[in-house]
């Protein structure tokens, strides 16, 4: 995949991915419409399908909602990357088969607006626009499993199928 990346500092949590006053409804579509809109009032208009964010530290605390990696993955977001996420946000992101990343060197190597390319297979990210490319662990075959099958309940089904 490759897109866009939107970066962001530390401690985003749940709250500012998706604001609690629009968790009224679990309609996915309703929710990615408010993505990011408490820091990053553009960011809905602006992303576009397999765009990326990058994030500093603890990406995702806060509440254990499911509704902001929901939010997230609706809007188009093909992959976030971080230094850290808040575990039940990393699980959260995973079951729903949003592909995130730990790697504090690509964080520290790329720039709101970059372009990057990600390989999940090989477990390689490459920005695009500078020309560098990081090695990151590529997903274990069970994660990968239950992302490429568009989630954790995808996944069961296949398997029952």
């Amino acid at each position: 995949m490759e897109g866009k990346v939107f970066k962001y500092g530390s401690n985003v949590d749940t709250d500012v991915i998706i604001p609690a006053r629009y968790l009224n409804t679990a309609d996915a579509k309703a929710l990615a419409a408010h993505c990011m809109e408490d820091i990053d009032a553009d960011f809905v208009g602006k992303a576009k399908p397999g765009d990326v964010i990058v994030a500093e530290d603890n990406f995702g605390c806060g509440s254990s909602r499911e509704h902001a990696p929901l939010a997230i993955k609706t809007c188009g977001i093909s992959c976030v990357i971080a230094n850290t996420f808040a575990r039940i946000f990393y699980r959260n992101s995973i079951n729903i088969g949003l592909p995130i990343i730990e790697c504090p060197e690509v964080v520290a190597g790329i720039s709101s607006g970059d372009i990057v390319r990600v390989d999940f297979q090989r477990g390689t990210i490459e920005n695009v626009t500078t020309g560098k490319t990081y090695a990151t662990q590529p997903f274990p075959p069970f994660l990968r499993r239950i992302i490429d099958a568009g989630g954790l309940l995808n996944s069961i089904k296949e398997d029952r199928a």
